[in-house]
């Protein structure tokens, strides 16, 4: 590597560490209350680069939703690895109960943030957000057609709706048990799922 791909390496990174920090903090106090000062002291970084990066809280805010969106690419590759899309489905439940304590303190990440931003008069960001989770409505589509179930976009609906009211429950009651128990109940309802038999 040459000295003049370094700072361009080392200015790619602090970035990253700005944008990570600035999803976590987001998440775990909301637009509304977090400053700037508190993504650079989350990302250990004098806060006066926080505005070198991004001009606004928005552009932070647009940062994060692009974090949860690479979040998402992640985890649908992992599921992608598995060769049956229920198994896929059920992982991805397994995936949600598995942060059932992040869920009881703060929420679904993408939710709880897209619920925030619906509530300013700018209508952009709000959208933006909204794109995350249709995507992983389109996705868990998908994978309920490879199944060759009738109406796939609307299990899909039942899915992730069963997720968010799930995650919204568990924040509000503080219980993350309830992630547990609705987690089951969600798999054992996938299991039950069958696809109509052919007429000869």
């Amino acid at each position: 590597m040459t000295d003049s791909a370094k700072p361009g390496a080392r200015a790619a990174g602090k970035r990253r560490r700005l944008t990570a920090a600035a999803a976590q903090v987001l998440y775990e106090q909301g637009v509304e209350r977090t400053t700037l000062a508190d993504i650079a002291r989350a990302a250990d970084v004098p806060v006066g680069n926080v505005y070198y990066y991004f001009k606004t809280k928005d552009e932070l805010v647009r940062a994060a939703l692009s974090e949860h969106s690479t979040h998402l690419d992640e985890l649908i590759a992992s599921l992608e690895q598995l060769p049956d899309p229920r198994d896929r489905l059920k992982v991805l439940i397994e995936a949600w109960v598995s942060r059932r304590d992040a869920a009881a303190r703060y929420g679904c990440p993408t939710g709880t943030l897209a619920v925030e931003l619906d509530k300013r008069s700018d209508g952009t960001l709000d959208v933006e957000a909204g794109a995350v989770i249709r995507r992983l409505l389109d996705w868990a589509g998908h994978q309920f057609r490879a199944l060759a179930l009738p109406d796939p976009d609307d299990l899909a609906l039942t899915l992730v709706s069963a997720y968010q009211g799930m995650s919204l429950l568990a924040n509000a009651l503080r219980d993350p048990d309830i992630m547990t128990r609705e987690g089951t109940r969600l798999l054992r309802w996938l299991d039950s799922l069958k696809a109509p038999e052919r007429s000869l």
